[in-house]
């Protein structure tokens, strides 16, 4: 129902940065959250960063101070930009985004995940 195209995924050196971009679309929608997750191998998925369509907006332990996510609502986007970044940070990020439509009562996507690499 709702997809979400995800770019800005690639390799860097440790200290370098990155910004993820993530961008929903498909039928008429109302995102309520949208956020990003990581997973590395051996390990569950887990929370980076959310923020909500008011404006509130939460962090991981880890990434507290480095990363910040930023919304778009006019444009159904969200962001996060990544400094600092150490090789701790390396996973493939996803995309997510919760909401609801004319037709589902409530809805949860993933975007098919980008690869961030840092090198030390």
């Amino acid at each position: 129902q709702v997809q979400l195209v995800e770019s800005g995924g690639g390799l860097v050196q440790a200290g370098g940065s990155l910004r993820l971009s993530c961008a929903a679309s498909g039928s008429v929608f109302v995102l309520t959250a949208m956020g990003w997750y990581r997973q590395a191998p051996g390990r569950q998925r887990a929370l980076v960063a959310g923020v909500s369509s008011g404006g509130s907006s939460n962090y991981g332990d880890s990434v507290k101070g480095r990363f910040t996510i930023s919304r778009d609502n006019a444009k159904n986007m969200v962001y996060m930009q990544m400094n600092s970044l150490s090789p701790e940070d390396t996973a493939v990020y996803y995309c997510n985004a919760r909401g609801y439509t004319n037709y589902v009562a409530d809805f949860v996507s993933w975007g098919q995940g980008t690869q961030v690499t840092v090198s030390s």
